[in-house]
């Protein structure tokens, strides 16, 4: 028994390639990147209109730990996509 995906063949392999030129990243590797950006901005403020006024320290602390955090997780969600390119 032979899986479906070995009777692939050449043209659809080509159809599916990438074209020079063309980018690697996905439209959602775009938007989850503006995501997070929009993210190191906005948690801090939606927190400082929950629990009071932070001073810009804490704001700059929490931008940068979710910036982080936000990197790692897009790394981790999106390199397999990125290397196996079609």
């Amino acid at each position: 028994m032979v899986a479906d995906f070995v009777h692939c063949d050449r043209a659809e392999i080509l159809r599916r390639m990438r074209k020079p030129g063309e980018p690697i990243y996905l439209r959602v590797h775009l938007i989850a990147l503006a995501l997070v950006l929009l993210a190191t901005v906005a948690l801090p403020r939606a927190a400082e209109f929950f629990l009071g006024p932070l001073s810009f320290g804490t704001r700059a602390l929490a931008g940068i730990a979710i910036a982080v955090a936000g990197g790692i997780a897009l790394y981790m969600l999106y390199n397999s996509s990125a290397r196996n390119e079609p």
